[in-house]
């Protein structure tokens, strides 16, 4: 067996594996396919610095040690082959001859997109937000305005408003992705540490999968009612479920037909599932129109809320419509943070900057003008105002409809049943599947990441979340607190920190001198920051919940997201200030992968720890250049 070091150390070490190591080289080596298996472990170090052995054995004899691999090593029993096979079969695509720490960093998606993928243009980040803004969530917010005593036009402003200044953030927190191909858990590497960022993408897996199961159950009132337009006796089949369970056998037989329904879905990768969204923005729109003018038409009139008066006045008024564009922003929380998963596949930086920021304003806000006129419209027919468009396109069904109405009520909710299912993609099964593969990039990738999701989603019983009381549904829109003050310190990191600096490479090795390493790769600063943003709202969240609290914690908590954003932001600057991480302090705006990144693994040549390629030397040029105070306090 011969032993390899780095460049500068390539005299044979007389160290031998110990047997631990040994088998731990069988279980990581991570290549079949080539003419040398090639594994790194670090040798027991002669210096400061870290030494990789490569156990390099040829093929041809049949004594690879590659979990690849079906032949068994010499000196391993006969059920280390049969695990190794197993290893085998659940693992997901990598690079070639990475490390031991590396392989728990990259695999094939969390790796730089590469350019074949970046299929984005421009037009399909308008149609994306056409059809995420097609939704009954969006529908409902815009009613519970209304609810609380706003008039019609001051809910519409509200939502302007409100959507107009959460685009901004959605573009600023896009950019790393647009700019360097890098999905959320990989830019969250950059300001939280190469394992500090794990909690970040845990916490948002987590609130994704949960929300799969929610707006599943939402999906599967609208293929209730797409049903009973066909088959009308749909809506009496017996039930055969306990009372205990939470739902009927006729409720739970829809929402999992909506579950089955959005499985094919989750096997298209991102770049291809762009063509869903493409389909959605056409259809959907079509529908949703149809919807509008079929209710004017049957009140003969846009109905009474068009003309009714706002029903509070003064500093009621006022927190009641902050409070309305606050639930616009904290909708679109999740979004904001994500926002790089999608970037990531645009075939251009500028392709996701102007056509998200005017799109996702324009978008939500039409939709939400067909909402108030089809609500308005139902109380002149139904004598109520019925706010969800699931129960009044349930309620055209009661008593005997004409054959014209069954087929208008079929159209529009299968029209929202796409909604519903590009909706849960974009939101929850694509930024899951992103997460997950962050966790665990071994063996799962974004494919099988939504896959988990969804099957979370099913056996969470997302009914009774929905049932028990409103206190889950005020942890779901409180989320936004943990969310902005992640966006809050991503946002810093990259524009006001960095300056625009990246160094891709970092993102992907756990050298103790890499620029994201800081203090064993977790950067306190972060954390410091993401705990002070959630401090400043916790007494309003514990309002929220039922409890007294004092009226300036409850309005605090109303801007949750700008107080969380604004507090984690200011704090981790403040930190960087008094305590700067690598490279120092720079200046000058500078957008640019420092790094200057060819790849990862055996597949490209590791960069050279001496700094004497023509890549390290523009780096040293250019960090000198930009480095205002190069020594700074510890990582």
């Amino acid at each position: 067996m011969e032993y390899r070091g780095p460049a500068r150390r390539s005299a044979q070490s007389s160290w031998s594996a110990p047997p631990f190591r040994s088998w731990v080289l069988k279980i990581f080596s991570l290549s079949s396919n080539r003419k040398e298996n090639v594994a790194y472990l670090p040798l027991p170090p002669t210096d400061k610095e870290s030494v990789y052995l490569a156990a390099s054995v040829p093929q041809e004899e049949d004594q690879s040690f590659s979990v690849f691999s079906s032949q068994p090593s010499p000196d391993s029993p006969d059920d280390m082959g049969a695990f190794s096979r197993f290893i085998s079969l659940i693992e997901v695509d990598h690079p070639k001859g990475l490390t031991h720490s590396e392989l728990f960093l990259s695999n094939e998606d969390l790796l730089p997109v590469p350019p074949e993928k970046r299929a984005w243009k421009a037009w399909n980040f308008v149609t994306f937000w056409i059809a995420d803004s097609f939704n009954i969530n969006t529908w409902m917010i815009v009613s519970s305005m209304i609810q609380i005593g706003l008039s019609w036009w001051q809910a519409w402003i509200c939502v302007w408003l409100g959507y107009g200044v959460v685009a901004p953030f959605i573009v600023l927190n896009a950019r790393p992705g647009a700019m360097h191909h890098i999905t959320f858990p990989v830019v969250a590497r950059q300001s939280f540490g190469l394992w500090g960022s794990l909690w970040c993408t845990f916490n948002r897996g987590v609130m994704a999968c949960i929300w799969y199961g929610v707006q599943a159950s939402i999906g599967g009132s609208c293929v209730l009612v797409m049903l009973r337009a066909m088959w009308p006796s749909v809506n009496n089949i017996p039930n055969h479920l306990p009372e205990s369970a939470g739902i009927t056998t006729r409720d739970f037989m829809a929402f999992f037909l909506f579950w089955l329904i959005s499985l094919p879905a989750i096997w298209f990768p991102i770049h291809k599932i762009r063509h869903l969204f493409t389909a959605k923005a056409i259809f959907v729109p079509i529908a949703g129109i149809t919807f509008f003018i079929w209710s004017i038409v049957k009140a003969k009139g846009v109905g009474p809320i068009i003309h009714q008066p706002s029903q509070i006045h003064g500093a009621e008024l006022g927190w009641a419509m902050v409070s309305s564009l606050m639930s616009c922003v904290s909708n679109m929380a999740t979004l904001v943070t994500n926002a790089p998963d999608f970037a990531s596949r645009a075939r251009k930086p500028r392709d996701a900057v102007w056509t998200q920021l005017f799109s996702v304003p324009i978008a939500f806000s039409l939709v939400s003008f067909i909402g108030i006129i089809v609500s308005s419209s139902s109380q002149v027919i139904y004598g109520e105002a019925i706010w969800s468009p699931i129960d009044l396109l349930g309620k055209l069904l009661d008593g005997e409809p004409s054959h014209a109405t069954r087929f208008g009520v079929w159209f529009i909710s299968a029209a929202f049943i796409l909604a519903q299912l590009g909706t849960n993609i974009s939101a929850n099964s694509i930024s899951a599947g992103c997460d997950l593969t962050s966790l665990f990039p071994r063996f799962i990738n974004i494919r099988r990441g939504g896959y988990i999701a969804a099957i979370i989603g099913l056996a969470m019983c997302p009914w009774q979340l929905l049932k028990s009381s409103n206190s889950f549904t005020s942890y779901l829109s409180a989320y936004s607190v943990f969310l902005s003050s992640i966006a809050g310190v991503m946002i810093t990191e990259y524009y006001i920190v960095k300056k625009g600096r990246v160094r891709v490479s970092d993102l992907y090795t756990s050298r103790s001198d890499g620029w994201y390493y800081y203090t064993y790769g977790v950067n306190l600063r972060a954390y410091a920051a993401y705990i002070s943003g959630i401090l400043i709202n916790v007494v309003g969240f514990a309002g929220a919940t039922g409890r007294t609290v004092p009226i300036a914690a409850t309005h605090i908590y109303q801007m949750s997201f700008f107080t969380g954003f604004g507090v984690s932001s200011l704090v981790y600057y403040l930190l960087h200030v008094f305590f700067p991480a690598q490279p120092g302090r720079v200046k000058g705006w500078e957008e640019v992968d420092v790094s200057e990144w060819k790849g990862l693994g055996a597949e490209h040549e590791r960069r050279s720890e001496d700094g004497d390629s023509q890549s390290d030397e523009k780096e040293k040029e250019r960090t000198a250049s930009d480095v205002e105070v190069n020594v700074y306090k510890g990582h």
